[in-house]
């Protein structure tokens, strides 16, 4: 399968407005660089190809960069995982303008960033149904360096969310309220500090992200904040930034994933656009295809084979039975 970057020139692969009526034609598709934006393009290409009849080009790169060429040039055509946060105003501006369109608005279930904790310890402290709960009780966290303290995981210097946790410690008055707040230094550090916790049997409590192999693999719990959403001023002007009196407790910004499609696409698509929108990943599934894709460091098509050969049930849920029929005939 030929791989091409977004920043790449690509030439358009044109589809035309009555290819959809019987033969596909050619489509480009976003394949975003992490497991769970890999295994959503291969599957897509795996049942456009096998039950559509479409010639399916990935075109592999990141948020920003895939966003632009769509938004810019038309290519891809269609992006199935593209986390909207980040570039909010740019999406907002290209949907309004009608650039683009987004035919699914939760491909995922389930998915955000936020504090999480063990699920030995939601079972054994029913008491902790909050972040205000679980703040209360820093004896039962505590910090390695200190065990007077508890220990709240926040994410890696030189991470977006490091100053978000920052904040959100601040505006909690954690540090009043017994806790450390602790820099677990890298991805592998914040992985390492979950699992060592998992396979110790130990309370953890910090900051994580769904859908992720290791929220799945350890069946991690979020912790709903228990306040309100202090809304998207603050949040934009407070929280992610250093200078600012955080003192205004907030749950975190709704993360939000959309599949995007052109316009052009968006007009001509047809049954792909009704697929599309039909196409859910329910998060426990995603998550243990990610667990999946750790253990047996499989790849995008790899795991796609996986998990339409594992998942039947979920997966023909969103197309007609005669395309149902084509792609497992396929497998």
């Amino acid at each position: 399968m030929k791989k091409l970057f977004a920043a790449t020139a690509i030439a358009t692969l044109g589809m035309t407005g009555t290819a959809f009526a019987g033969q596909c034609g050619d489509v480009t598709m976003a394949e975003f660089n992490w497991a769970s934006g890999e295994l959503i393009a291969n599957v897509d290409k795996i049942i456009l190809e096998e039950g559509y009849g479409c010639n399916v080009e990935l075109i592999v790169g990141g948020t920003s960069a895939i966003f632009a060429s769509m938004d810019g040039k038309g290519e891809p055509m269609v992006a199935g995982e593209q986390w909207v946060n980040g570039v909010r105003d740019l999406v907002d501006a290209a949907l309004e303008a009608g650039r683009l369109h987004a035919v699914n608005m939760g491909p995922i279930t389930g998915l955000g960033e936020g504090w999480w904790i063990p699920p030995y310890t939601a079972e054994a402290h029913p008491e902790l149904k909050t972040v205000l709960d679980v703040i209360e009780h820093p004896e039962l966290f505590p910090s390695a360096e200190d065990p007077s303290k508890g220990a709240f995981v926040g994410c890696p210097a030189g991470w977006g969310c490091q100053q978000v946790n920052i904040s959100l410690f601040e505006a909690f008055d954690m540090a009043n309220k017994g806790w450390v707040l602790v820099d677990p230094g890298s991805a592998a550090g914040l992985d390492g500090s979950i699992a060592k916790a998992n396979e110790r049997g130990e309370n953890w409590f910090g900051y994580y992200w769904s859908p992720t192999s290791i929220i799945g693999k350890y069946n991690m719990q979020p912790v709903p904040f228990g306040v309100d959403y202090a809304g998207d001023d603050y949040w934009k002007n407070c929280v992610t930034k250093p200078d600012c009196e955080h003192t205004t407790p907030t749950s975190w910004v709704k993360s939000e994933v959309f599949t995007l499609v052109t316009d052009e696409f968006y007009k001509n698509g047809g049954a792909i656009n009704d697929y599309l929108a039909a196409r859910v990943f329910p998060g426990p599934v995603m998550g243990a295809m990610l667990v999946y894709m750790a253990d047996q460091q499989a790849e995008g098509e790899d795991a796609a084979i996986e998990f339409l050969t594992r998942y039947p049930d979920v997966w023909t849920q969103w197309v007609s039975p005669e395309v149902a029929d084509k792609v497992k005939a396929a497998l």
